[in-house]
């Protein structure tokens, strides 16, 4: 495909001297030529429509946070194939993120690990972003975190706030307590802290007047006993559904000749989380009963890794580190691949 052959070299492979560089460039360029791109969809795009978590969705794949997160390219990410969009993590504050290098690709993994921080330009600058130029024409989900700044007792409030000023806008929130990149985050995984976050969640979003789902992104780090405590917190909070999994800790699964950049603190993810992924995913649903729909994430570089979690109790899937080394050739294997699966 020309898209294909003019973008990838210079976009889509991320084993360059400055991935992050590469990643921005990504972003910034469809960001411009969004609109254009729409009949793309013809080439990408796939009809396999699903409804989950209330929602109509037009196939099953989806893009994870962290790749837009700023929301700068919404008209381009369904042109390129994808049946919903998660933009973010978003905080109350503007943030920086944290000092660069801040992005490693581990091209022989088929691996990335970074120590991003949730850079992103704030709640209410993606709000007026998304009141100017509106919303994609797919599902849009917004990832919500805690800023830096703000003290993890003072977490509940800074969540509110993203909450109340992106509502408008949102057709699902994530709520990101499972980062490894912002120190204490995960801390908000524990039961009590847990079941505040939700308690006031659930409360601010009844005062909106809406009944957008509410999903909890989860670590694949965490203890069966863990994640079963947690599960319960979220059955019992009226959570809609769970995101699983963010990236890991663990080093396991990279390439003896990218040893030395497992050595960099951040998350790890892409190929290495494939398994782990698929063992949190099953979980959650056998544990839950199938009570909460599941986005499946994680370590999907192809339509076997997708069906495999499909099998597991996904309902949806999402691409971040297979879409950013591959290109969007993946999003047409994978929801192609997947079409046609029962609901």
């Amino acid at each position: 495909m020309l898209f294909e052959k003019i973008a990838r070299p210079g976009l889509y492979r991320l084993a360059y001297h400055d991935p992050e560089l590469v990643h921005e460039r990504t972003v910034r360029l469809l960001s411009r030529v969004g609109p254009a791109l729409g009949p793309l969809a013809r080439v990408y795009g796939t009809d396999d429509p699903v409804t989950v978590l209330g929602l109509r969705f037009p196939n099953r794949v989806g893009l994870a946070a962290g790749m837009d997160k700023n929301g700068r390219a919404l008209t381009a990410w369904p042109a390129l194939g994808f049946g919903f969009v998660e933009v973010g993590t978003v905080t109350r504050h503007a943030q920086p993120g944290n000092p660069k290098p801040r992005l490693f690709s581990l091209p022989e993994s088929d691996a990335v690990i970074n120590r991003m921080g949730f850079n992103n330009d704030g709640a209410e600058a993606l709000a007026r972003r998304l009141a100017a130029q509106g919303k994609p024409r797919v599902p849009l989900g917004i990832s919500i975190g805690k800023s830096k700044v703000t003290p993890l007792d003072e977490a509940v409030a800074d969540y509110r706030f993203s909450l109340r000023a992106l509502h408008p806008y949102a057709d699902y929130f994530a709520i990101n307590v499972s980062s490894p990149n912002t120190p204490g985050l995960r801390a908000l995984q524990d039961k009590a802290a847990l079941g505040e976050l939700l308690a006031e969640l659930r409360k601010t979003s009844a005062e909106l007047g809406g009944d957008t789902p509410l999903l909890v992104k989860v670590a694949p780090d965490l203890t069966d006993e863990a994640l079963a405590e947690l599960l319960e917190v979220c059955l019992g909070h009226g959570v809609a559904g769970l995101i699983a999994t963010n990236t890991t800790l663990s080093r396991d699964g990279v390439a003896p000749a990218e040893a030395h950049l497992a050595t960099e603190t951040g998350g790890l993810s892409g190929r290495p989380l494939t398994a782990r992924s698929l063992e949190v995913v099953r979980f959650v649903h056998q544990h839950t009963e199938g009570k909460l729909p599941i986005i499946g994430v994680g370590g999907i570089l192809g339509p076997d890794d997708a069906g495999r979690l499909l099998d597991a109790g996904a309902s949806l899937v999402q691409l971040y580190t297979g879409f950013a080394l591959h290109g969007p050739a993946l999003v047409r294997r994978v929801s192609r691949g997947v079409a046609g699966r029962p609901a």
